[in-house]
């Protein structure tokens, strides 16, 4: 099969409206649903009450109802003395008689006021007694009041909070808790709501499995049906996951249409390019309705997206990658599914923030990056910065970690660090961490997160080198930075690369080496500097790397000395993707600490032991979550189970 190329690529505004001029977007028509099955369905007509709520005048204390005449001029000196009637109006009971002039009937909260009475006085302001008043001796049942009311006092008429004939819902309003209340409150036993959307959803691919489903190697878990899945419920739709399809074309044929008939919006996920074994698209193009009306759009991620559509209902083939099927899934086809579902378009939340770091863009393709906020505390760059994620679109963390995208015309080829930018929220409203770590990855900072969370604190990571998280520190980004960072001079670790504006929180040390497979003669027995050596040009010894500005990174190029073995160029963010690339055969060998060796029975040859610390800026030393990580590092539980995980806890410091 010979690869294609797109069939036109154009650009979103031009993309979008082909696409929405191919399909209908009204809602799809009401329908009639009970009360319980109404909470997050979209009204689709007014709601006019047919009863009065109350329906009744109701007290709304424990006491007694009376005529607030009666009242006037009590104190507690000089009580005003009424008749107790015999009647006790509980709630639920009807009352059969009638308060009159210088009578009271008790009531409890929530009962029917009984005729005559316009007041409820509070029990506290009461006292029921068979004592002489003024010399007099009063009847048997006496009520002594000893604070006034007015009219109305105590009491919701009927009527006051819901009229019988009023709107108390309008067409369009999503049906919350709050609404669901009102409909309840006027006996609302079937509720007028738009039809919820039907989204067929459909995977594709001989490398997708089901996640229940045993893992090996060359294949992928289907995460896009679920993520696709939970979205369309998000939105209000009905998602109906048909299962995965093969690169078959006559199965998926067979598939789509089954989901043409039964669904009102048809997803397909996966073989959307025009590659060698890529079906989804030539399924879809066999649609004449108008069939395709889009194919390849630009923007990254996402530039492959197949828009089509038959008479009128919308078909998509979202790219594979997880990272470009949630941005054009969010771009092209949540609008879609809350027309159809009669909600109005999202109004997005964004903020202004500026680019921490800088960015490289393609000139000709608008580029969503997405990014994680932090508070910038410096007085000269007070704000928000923001942090690229930097994972791909074949990322499926990206996009639930990030806090928000910043838009990249395609006219723009640089984005400078500094840069005002615009960033639009992926929530609602941004919601700070209470804690926010930007540096070097290690397993031990991940444990130590975890104690926190547990403990009630939100925490944000971001891995960007020790370097990075150095700067970040200097500019008041974070709470604190992780950092291994060698200084040649002193032979001292972190300490003399600090400023004033920032204190130094001991870690750990922790045994840096080379890691490799159990049986590799190239580097069994060997002393871990000769090892390298021996193979750092040798073509056939692939290494993986680590990102530029990580500690370990530096201590590979010294080691190195200008040489870039092969897979130099592979460049991972953390430890744990060293030893996973080296047990899995894609390379032989990279640096990384002991712990993730042994996790993954790998064997490790010793270079040196460095130090983990953390670097906090002195301006956030007196926020509670750093003085509860920096309590955290001190208790002995903590650093006992550090211990075992063959983190060195000794101070580097003698006192």
């Amino acid at each position: 099969m010979v690869q294609e190329q797109f069939l036109n690529v154009i650009d979103l505004d031009e993309a979008q409206r082909r696409f929405r001029d191919a399909i209908e977007l009204q809602p799809l028509g009401a329908e009639a649903v009970s009360l319980d099955a109404a909470l997050g369905r979209v009204l689709a007509e007014d709601v006019v009450a047919g009863v009065d709520v109350p329906s009744f005048d109701r007290s709304n204390y424990d006491g007694y109802a009376v005529r607030a005449a009666d009242t006037y001029g009590a104190q507690e000196e000089q009580p005003r003395q009424l008749q107790l009637l015999d009647e006790v109006l509980a709630t639920g009971i009807v009352p059969t008689g009638e308060v009159r002039p210088g009578t009271a009937t008790e009531i409890a909260t929530g009962g029917m006021l009984p005729r005559g009475a316009d007041a409820v006085v509070m029990v506290e302001h009461t006292e029921s007694r068979d004592a002489t008043l003024n010399g007099r001796a009063p009847p048997r049942a006496t009520l002594l009041v000893t604070k006034a009311v007015t009219p109305g006092f105590g009491v919701s008429f009927a009527g006051t909070d819901i009229a019988a004939g009023e709107t108390v819902l309008r067409f369009g309003q999503l049906v919350t808790s709050r609404e669901s209340g009102v409909l309840a409150a006027i006996g609302a036993s079937k509720v007028p709501v738009w039809r919820r959307p039907i989204v067929a959803i459909i995977s594709t691919g001989d490398e997708i499995i089901e996640p229940t489903a045993p893992m090996r190697p060359g294949l992928v878990y289907d995460s896009n049906a679920r993520i696709i899945a939970d979205a369309v419920g998000e939105l209000g739709g009905e998602p109906k996951c048909l299962g995965i399809v093969r690169d078959d074309l006559d199965e998926l044929r067979a598939r789509l249409h089954e989901a043409l008939q039964s669904a009102d919006v048809v997803l397909l996920s996966g073989g959307t390019s025009k590659g060698a074994g890529d079906v989804s698209y030539r399924a879809v193009s066999e649609l004449s309705e108008p069939g395709i009306v889009v194919h390849g759009v630009a923007l990254k991620p996402g530039k492959p997206i197949c828009l089509a559509a038959d008479r009128g209902k919308p078909v998509v083939i979202l790219p594979g990658f997880p990272t470009s099927a949630i941005f054009t899934f969010h771009e092209f086809v949540a609008p879609v599914i809350r027309a159809l579902g009669g909600r109005p378009a999202l109004a997005r939340s964004t903020i202004a923030a500026r680019m921490a770091v800088k960015v490289n863009s393609e000139v000709g393709r608008t580029e969503y990056v997405l990014v994680n906020l932090v508070e910038a505390a410096g007085a000269s760059q007070g704000g928000l910065a923001a942090y690229p994620m930097g994972k791909g679109s074949g990322s499926v963390t990206a996009f639930s970690r990030a806090d928000g995208f910043v838009t990249i015309g395609r006219h723009e080829e640089i984005v400078e660090a500094g840069a005002a930018v615009e960033v639009q929220l992926l929530a609602s409203e941004l919601r700070p961490a209470d804690l926010v770590v930007i540096g070097s990855h290690c397993v031990g900072l991940d444990f130590l997160l975890n104690k926190m969370q547990q403990r009630g604190f939100t925490t944000k990571f971001m891995a960007v080198g020790s370097t990075g998280g150095l700067q970040a520190a200097t500019r008041g980004e974070c709470d604190l930075a992780g950092m291994h960072l060698l200084d040649p001079e002193s032979g001292q670790y972190n300490v003399p690369l600090l400023t004033p504006e920032l204190k130094l929180v001991e870690g750990y040390g922790r045994l840096q080496g080379v890691v490799f497979r159990p049986g590799d003669e190239r580097f069994e027995g060997r002393a871990a500097a000769d090892a390298i050596e021996r193979v750092k040009n040798d073509p056939a010894c692939v290494m993986v790397n680590r990102n530029a500005g990580s500690g370990t990174r530096i201590l590979i190029d010294r080691l190195l000395a200008g040489a870039q073995p092969t897979g130099y160029a592979v460049q991972t963010t953390s430890h744990n993707a060293v030893a996973a690339s080296i047990a899995q055969g894609r390379s032989d060998w990279g640096i990384a600490i002991e712990w993730v060796a042994r996790r993954l029975e790998l064997d490790f040859l010793l270079l040196e032991e460095e130090r983990y610390d953390f670097v906090i800026p002195k301006g956030r030393l007196d926020r509670p979550a750093v003085i509860a990580f920096r309590r955290l590092l001190c208790e002995p539980g903590v650093r006992e189970e550090l211990e075992r995980m063959g983190f060195n806890m000794e101070s580097r410091f003698k006192q």
